[in-house]
């Protein structure tokens, strides 16, 4: 009889085995499925940016205009808004000079001008609202866009045609569309990398949970087997054929699952849309791995188990006690800490080194971890007053690695918390800025040639829509002092627009300063004779008139603090702003109409406000605060599958020991106090050092995209306290357990 034949016989004749090899298959299945989605995030998001690459003015290039003659393409692309949805628009204009265009997949055709081609969702939403409030800003529509074409289904694109010369001056000349590959959301992607560290450890705790199911009854029968004469070889390939079994199963049920799992996935909204069903697919190859690699895990985490029974059968057989842990596993979370800082203090950090480091961390748990069980429980075997301390506490002391495990994915459950819990606050605090105009004020950035008639349009659009707000270019320029081009060189950026404008258009205190005559206002003192007036940083510029009165007003936010307003009559002779503002001042009743008059006399440029500026970081906060809830929630469903296993696992090992010792009356609910205790007692002083490494990874990371101090919130608390809560819950199945064992006799033993 080979090891497989012996492994079906053991199942078929022993139920508690078999009881095992089912809840193994599960867990091998849940974490299987998880594993296959987290590892198609990464592709799924460069999946969604390789479709809409073309929307992206960074990915074209031109090399005509500097040899073969002029490029046959002129591109702008900017965002526009409907209310506060984003629309992405591309104005594009042929120069006639190809004749062919291999167009990107999803694009019909390309619009002549004053037509456009439009997504099916820009389509629906034009015909539901007033031409005035949106269909204006596109001309005539004839034709939709693939969905081949859209980062998701719902976004709402135009590609909108022109001719080359009402294109704007900062317009692009492309050779072509781009036909590269595309890069990911950087964000998405680190999420994703971190999704996939922080859940694949809790999801693998589990696995080596459900596989280390009634280990001790199958070390005392391997135990057995090698005391008879089997070799170490025989026993190891019995145990393998056991747990690779119930891991083949669940690997199979995980790839099933994973499709549905992943179809969820779609459901979830990120950057303004939700996903294509092919956007989480994951190549047969990187399937097969992962449906191979996690069974090997579980093979290997049984085998790891018997290796007392392989070099002491005797020890084992006679359940002698084990060693005593090294002190040297309290080096290894600050060996891994150290690795994470050097990675992340680089000055290009590579994010495969801190995923890397982050990876360590993780792990390190797991070796940290049983030791400081064993300290726990050493303490309470001292200190005890009641006898389910004292179970409890020699539970912890003599088999720390068994009982770290029921607290293992509650640790990182509370890391991953943590973690999150330490960015979210420092991200809603970079939540702000924008330009110095007021939120309902929209703007075009223009030039001196083209200002006066963006405005004299939009003025024109106005009075035909029966507006009354009308639109005014402000010049900037620059108020130098020290030497041009030189460190010396301090520039500071003024509008030159008068006060009654700066009152009714800026978002400064600039109001009651106003007086008669023109003069420079401020939130600061200036000398006007320390002063050039240049509309170029690298020009030397004008001397102020020294006599120009000076009005400071009273400082507002952060973001406005430096702002300077010159009025035009004070503009030195010779100096004519090169840049300019269009602006306009919207109400809540006329702001879509307001746009359409803009964005209808700029073409190509983007028509922006404050509000809008806000509305998106707002949106982004929501994204980020989304994801973190599912990985959170899908952390604490994991860590409390992993406990629950662990202490029915626990209750199924010491089956004899609980048997005997309700025979000899010790009631079920002293053991199972016991049995909760076990649970609680690391996990309180577990999540306290996770919940700590947790803030210094998220502080860690945080430092990767800002140097500014982290923001640090009571609500860091909440992950410790709903860690131990979780792994209560999950010793509760203690309880039912214990009465099982009371229910049956003791000679079954």
């Amino acid at each position: 009889m080979n090891s497989f034949q012996l492994a079906m016989r053991v199942l078929r004749v022993d139920r508690r085995t078999r009881t095992s090899a089912i809840l193994t298959a599960v867990g091998v299945a849940v974490a299987t499925s998880l594993v296959l989605l987290l590892a198609s995030l990464p592709g799924a998001t460069q999946a969604r940016s390789q479709r809409a690459i073309w929307q992206d003015i960074g990915s074209y290039y031109s090399q005509s205009g500097e040899s073969q003659g002029p490029a046959p393409l002129l591109m702008a692309a900017n965002k526009d808004y409907s209310g506060d949805r984003e629309i992405t628009r591309v104005d594009i204009a042929q120069t006639g000079t190809s004749p062919m265009l291999s167009l990107p997949p999803g694009i019909p055709r390309l619009p002549a001008p004053g037509e456009s081609i439009v997504s099916p969702a820009l389509g629906k939403l034009i015909q539901s609202t007033p031409r005035a409030q949106l269909g204006d800003r596109f001309g005539k529509l004839v034709d939709a866009l693939g969905p081949e074409s859209l980062m998701y289904p719902e976004q709402l694109v135009a590609v909108v045609g022109h001719t080359p010369e009402s294109m704007p001056k900062t317009a692009m000349a492309a050779d072509g569309f781009p036909n590269k590959e595309a890069k990911p959301d950087p964000l998405l992607e680190l999420l994703a990398w971190v999704g996939v560290i922080v859940l694949l450890v809790p999801s693998l705790v589990l696995v080596a949970s459900s596989a280390r199911l009634t280990a001790a009854r199958r070390e005392l029968r391997m135990a057995a087997l090698r005391l008879a004469g089997a070799t170490p070889g025989q026993v190891t390939k019995i145990v393998a054929a056991e747990t690779a079994l119930s891991a083949v199963v669940g690997a199979l049920l995980g790839i099933l699952v994973a499709p549905a799992l992943q179809g969820l996935s779609t459901f979830v909204p990120w950057g303004g849309g939700t996903w294509l069903a092919s956007d989480f697919s994951l190549s047969v190859g990187s399937t097969i791995a992962v449906a191979v690699a996690i069974p090997l895990l579980v093979v290997f985490a049984g085998v790891l188990g018997i290796r007392r029974v392989l070099k002491t059968p005797l020890f084992a057989a006679s359940a002698h006690a084990r060693k005593p842990l090294h002190w040297w596993r309290l080096l290894a979370v600050p060996l891994a800490g150290a690795f994470f800082l050097f990675a992340i203090s680089q000055d290009n950090a590579s994010l495969p080194m801190v995923m890397l480091g982050l990876f360590l961390l993780v792990g390190s748990a797991a070796i940290i971890g049983p030791w400081v069980t064993s300290a726990v429980g050493g303490t309470f075997v001292r200190i005890w007053r009641k006898p389910a301390s004292l179970l409890a506490g020699r539970r912890l002391r003599d088999d720390p690695k068994s009982a770290y495990r029921a607290t293992a994915g509650v640790v990182l459950a509370v890391f991953t918390g943590s973690m999150a819990l330490t960015l979210l606050p420092s991200f809603e605090s970079m939540a702000g800025g924008g330009r110095t105009f007021k939120d309902n004020v929209l703007y075009a950035d223009s030039d001196a040639a083209h200002a006066q008639q963006t405005a004299d349009q939009t003025n024109a659009s106005l009075a035909r829509y029966g507006i009354t707000e009308k639109a005014v270019s402000v010049g900037q320029v620059y108020l130098a002092t020290g030497e041009t081009g030189t460190r010396s060189q301090s520039l500071n950026r003024a509008f030159v627009m008068s006060c009654e404008d700066a009152t009714k258009l800026l978002r400064v205190n600039i109001g009651g300063s106003c007086q008669a005559g023109p003069a420079i206002y401020s939130g600061y003192e200036i000398d006007p004779a320390a002063y050039r007036v240049t509309s170029e940083y690298d020009k030397a510029g004008t001397p102020l008139d020294p006599k120009a009165a000076v009005h400071v007003f009273p400082r507002g936010d952060e973001d406005t603090s430096s702002t300077i307003v010159i009025d035009p009559a004070l503009l030195p002779a010779g100096v004519t702003p090169e840049r300019f503002d269009v602006i306009v001042p919207t109400t809540t009743e006329n702001a879509e109409v307001v746009r359409t008059a803009l964005v209808g006399a700029a073409p190509g440029q983007e028509v922006g406000s404050r509000g809008l500026h806000l509305i998106g970081q707002q949106q982004e906060l929501g994204d980020l605060r989304r994801v973190t809830v599912i990985g959170l929630i899908a952390a604490g469903v994991l860590a409390g599958c992993s406990a629950a296993v662990a202490t029915a696992g626990s209750v199924m090992d010491r089956r004899r020991t609980f048997g005997a010792l309700i025979a000899a009356g010790t009631p079920v609910r002293v053991l199972s106090r016991a049995l909760r205790m076990e649970a609680a007692l690391p996990a309180m002083v577990a999540t306290i050092g996770a919940g700590v490494v947790g803030i210094g990874v998220g502080m860690g990371l945080y430092s990767l995209v800002e140097k500014e101090a982290v923001v640090l919130s009571p609500w860091l608390l909440a992950p410790v306290v709903l860690g131990i809560g979780v792994a209560l819950l999950g010793a509760s199945v203690s309880t039912p357990a214990l009465k099982r064992v009371q229910s049956e006799p003791l000679a079954d033993e």
